[in-house]
């Protein structure tokens, strides 16, 4: 089974953050505590490859107030996602922990450039399409996506209210990823299905 993938850019729910404007602002790290005297300080990326997130020349506070650029970075052994970073204007401690738990954004615009591969997709695109059965009725929309070991899990918000569903974000499951068009097609009638199949497995 081709299990489609979606691009890490936040936590579960991997939602692109927006003060109400038009431009999308998208997740993709935090800060942690801080690492020795120097001013280095840990950093959470939710990027695919996390060393990239030192790449962006975009990163932003939520509200862009500030800007950041890392001037360098490496591993934490033990952790794939946790790097110490050096972060330009951060020279002693009390400034690295000043930043501790703070969100790193970049524009969706800095993303286009990226190369997915194919069914590879960004969460921040995901998020928010409407989700269709093959007949075209919409069932719901993608509110979220997690990932609970077992692969990428989509979570719907049904079109009539109710509790969301998860549903595999496979292939076979979403046959259909339309990001310009604004919708998923799934390969049931209703949500209810894929609940059953999701109970089924466990």
């Amino acid at each position: 089974m081709s299990r489609r993938s979606s691009r890490a850019t936040g936590p579960s729910s991997a939602a692109p953050a927006s003060s109400g404007a038009a431009r999308r602002l998208v997740l993709v790290g935090e800060f942690g505590r801080a690492q020795g005297l120097r001013g280095e300080v840990r950093l959470k990326s939710y990027t695919a490859e996390p060393a990239a997130i030192a790449r962006f020349t975009t990163l932003q506070s939520e509200d862009g107030s500030r800007r950041f650029r890392i001037e360098a970075a490496r591993p934490v052994a033990g952790a794939a996602d946790m790097l110490v970073v050096r972060v330009a204007g951060i020279a002693d401690r009390t400034a690295a922990e000043a930043l501790t738990r703070l969100r790193l954004y970049v524009p969706r615009e800095s993303l286009d450039a990226e190369t997915l591969d194919e069914d590879e997709y960004l969460q921040a695109d995901l998020v928010g399409l409407a989700v269709h059965n093959p007949a075209g009725t919409v069932l719901g929309r993608i509110v979220a996506l997690h990932d609970f070991g077992a692969g990428d899990v989509i979570e719907i918000a049904p079109v009539e209210g109710g509790p969301t569903v998860l549903w595999p974000f496979t292939k076979a499951f979403v046959p259909d990823v339309d990001i310009a068009g604004g919708r998923v097609v799934v390969a049931a009638e209703s949500l209810a299905a894929g609940d059953e199949d999701d109970d089924g497995r466990g």
